[in-house]
């Protein structure tokens, strides 16, 4: 199999041995799969720090110590100093509390404690553990998490309402929101990328409802996506060519299905030499260019004004010499514009959005320009669309929580009122197992990619092999 990486690899990652590749400049790398977090076997109800009475003294105490200690002065502190210090006032407390604690329930107190103080209190952990993709806050008592694409309970406790409340608000006033019951909805995201929805009462009726979408410290690499089979090596060799060859490319799937880590592993094939715009609701992007400008929508302030759309970042981006345009998610009105720039001297521009196949993905992307309120007939809005984008990338979340790409498509052109699509690679879903796994394969349809003249334009050769249908993938 050949393994192939950009020359942008992670630092202090020790190579394989690689083998040459048809891509210039390119080889494969393989990342260590973080180890999946043990499964704690103690349950809430054996776990002294779950108790009511030490969750109760625990926030008690956190009240205290912003009370009595200056806790910028204490911030300022290198962390064994600051846990030091933290760690004398809690012993003394416990002494007063009267808590039995052994020498390891106090060290975990303390880091509750400390946690609490310059961290996200219970999210904390969660945040920190590698397996967990997804966190999903069903008011102060109720918490799941996904790992491996499939969700589970855990026990992450909140003493009320008011402390899951004052978590929210650390989160959502470190990028200048604000959420209450007059602007009960709220996007954010953490200091590490990670995205984040609230919503609180009256529109979360039981209590807030938080989700986070976890940020992936090392991102996702096209040789990660086929060590997990996620995608077969031929496809992602076809795919990283065409990123190289500035073949415009939407990025197609369901929420969850894995568009942003499949932009990010692409992007990676991106010329240094390129200088690339990126626009995003929320920024998660992980470009590694050297040349790369970041925007982000703003929502609108108190009085309902202030708002900044997508639209307008995509408008703006044209006066600012981009290269390529990536958009981190198209939803909108914006797609006008972006078909617009990438019909304009802009290939190679990428963008997702949300569809459930390659032909859908297409129909949507109708829809979303009628929002632009343009007086354009289906034929000229088709016509955009086969001009602009020439290939889709189907992603798709299976029953398993296991993601893969299921489909490569070209757009070919416009066939009176229709627009023209073969599909270059499929995956076949052929069964599943009693355990609920799901089986199936990739197989490529026999069609080469009119694009592959290009690609030999810039001296980038792809097999003929890999699309021949009678050879396994």
């Amino acid at each position: 199999m050949a393994r192939f990486t950009t020359s942008r690899a992670a630092p202090n990652v020790a190579p394989v041995e690689e083998a040459p590749s048809t891509l210039e400049g390119v080889s494969w790398t393989v990342f260590p799969e973080p180890e999946p977090a043990k499964e704690k076997p103690q349950a809430e109800a054996s776990n002294p720090l779950l108790s009511d009475k030490l969750l109760d003294a625990k926030v008690r105490l956190h009240r205290r110590l912003i009370e009595e200690i200056n806790l910028s002065a204490l911030e300022k502190l290198p962390e064994d100093e600051m846990r030091q210090h933290i760690q004398q006032l809690v012993t003394q407390y416990i002494v007063v509390e009267r808590l039995a604690l052994n020498t390891n329930e106090l060290n975990e107190f303390v880091s509750e404690i400390l946690d609490e103080m310059t961290g996200l209190g219970p999210l904390e952990p969660l945040l920190k553990d590698p397996s967990i993709s997804d966190i999903l806050i069903n008011g102060h008592e109720c918490t799941y998490v996904e790992r491996g694409g499939l969700l589970e309970p855990v026990a992450c406790r909140f003493k009320d309402e008011a402390h899951l409340l004052r978590i929210i608000n650390k989160i959502v006033s470190a990028v200048g929101r604000r959420v209450d019951e007059s602007h009960p909805l709220c996007d954010a995201r953490l200091l590490d990328g990670s995205r984040v929805n609230v919503a609180v009462r009256p529109i979360g009726v039981d209590g807030p409802l938080v989700s986070i979408r976890k940020f992936s410290k090392k991102p996702f690499n096209l040789n990660k996506l086929v060590e997990i089979n996620a995608i077969k090596p031929q496809m992602a060799e076809l795919l990283a060519a065409a990123v190289k060859a500035r073949i415009t490319t939407i990025i197609s799937g369901g929420t969850g299905s894995g568009k942003t880590t499949m932009l990010n592993a692409l992007s990676a094939f991106i010329s240094e030499k390129e200088r690339l715009i990126t626009i995003e609701d929320a920024a998660e992007l992980q470009l590694q260019q050297p040349h790369v400008a970041r925007m982000e929508t703003r929502p609108p302030n108190i009085e309902g004004k202030g708002e900044i759309k997508q639209r307008e970042l995509v408008k703006n981006a044209l006066r600012m010499r981009p290269e390529r345009i990536i958009l981190g998610e198209c939803r909108g009105e914006e797609a006008f514009d972006m078909l617009q720039a990438m019909n304009t001297g802009h290939e190679g521009s990428m963008a997702t959005i949300h569809a459930n196949n390659p032909r859908e993905a297409i129909s949507r992307l109708e829809q979303l320009i009628g929002m632009a309120g343009q007086p354009m007939t289906i034929a000229s809005v088709r016509g955009q669309i086969a001009s602009a984008v020439r290939m889709i990338v189907q992603l798709q979340r299976m029953s398993d929580g296991k993601r893969r790409v299921t489909s490569v498509a070209e757009i070919t052109g416009l066939e009176g009122d229709i627009v023209q699509m073969q599909e270059i690679f499929k995956y076949v879903r052929t069964g599943t197992l009693e355990d609920g796994t799901v089986e199936g394969h990739f197989i490529a349809t026999g069609v080469r990619p009119r694009f592959l003249s290009d690609l030999a334009a810039r001296g980038i050769k792809v097999p003929a092999s890999y699309f021949d249908p009678g050879k396994p993938l």
